[in-house]
This record gives C-alpha cells, structure tokens and sequence, in this order.
C-alpha cells in the first residue's frame, strides 16, 4: 500500500510542545519507526502550519496516487470546512487521528468539522494512533 501522512499546525513541534500531552518523541523517529514496522508499504510524509498547504496535498494524492490518508489536522480539525470539503471530494479514504484523547481536553476540541468527511477517528493512543490507523487503510 501507499499510504500518506498527513500532519497540521504546530505538529512540527513534537518532542518539544507540552510533552505531557504529547508526549516527549519528535514525529520523524516515529516515522522511521512505521517505515521499518511496514517495510512493504510506502510511507508518504507531510506537515505544514498553512491550511491551503494541506488542501493542497489532499488533492494532489485523493485521485489514485495513494491507497488511503492518515490525517493529523491539529486546531484545523475544529475550524476547517475547507478540509471538509477537500477529503469530501477526493477518491482515497481517509482516517482522522489525534494523538491525545480530545474528548478528555477542552469543550472546543470536542467537535470535528472533518470527522464526516473521514472512514472514521482514532484517537488517544499517542503516537500509536497513527499506526492503528494504518491499520485500518490495511484492513480495508
């Protein structure tokens, strides 16, 4: 499978921003360690702070270059009809992960304006919450 990652603002700072929520491991080891966990598959990896930037990857992988879509869309998640509309329009599934339980935060990280748009949300598990959504693109 061909799988691509897909991380949103402030995401660039793990390891460093709040560890105790985030934990204390920066997201390229992590990465290295997916790649190595699932060296058959093809692990795509993009971050950006810009919201057009990640509608823009959307688009440029949702038509046949990937097998599925993990989507970390960090504040963006409960701001952004425009990523909405962008996994809405695409043909890959996507699954939408966040790294802390975002039901146990505050009241306004309780809604998702992508999760509909989404095969379905994991979340809570740390980092291991992207390799659970791999997972389920494999399972699919």
């Amino acid at each position: 499978m061909k799988i691509q990652i897909i991380n949103g603002p402030n995401l660039n700072l793990l390891g460093k921003r709040e560890p105790d929520i985030y934990g204390a491991r920066g997201f390229e080891s992590y990465l290295d360690e997916l790649r190595r966990r699932y060296p058959d598959d093809e692990i795509l990896y993009f971050q950006s702070n810009v919201e057009g930037e990640l509608i823009d990857c959307i688009h440029e992988v949702g038509f046949g270059r990937v097998d599925g879509i993990v989507l970390n869309a960090g504040a963006y998640t409960h701001t952004s009809i425009a990523l909405h509309d962008a996994l809405r329009g695409i043909q890959a599934s996507a699954i939408e992960v966040h790294i802390s339980n975002v039901h146990q935060r505050e009241e306004f990280r309780h809604h998702s304006m992508i999760s509909a748009a989404c095969k379905g949300v994991i979340c809570g598990f740390g980092l291991d919450s992207y390799r659970l959504a791999i997972e389920a693109l494999k399972a699919e």
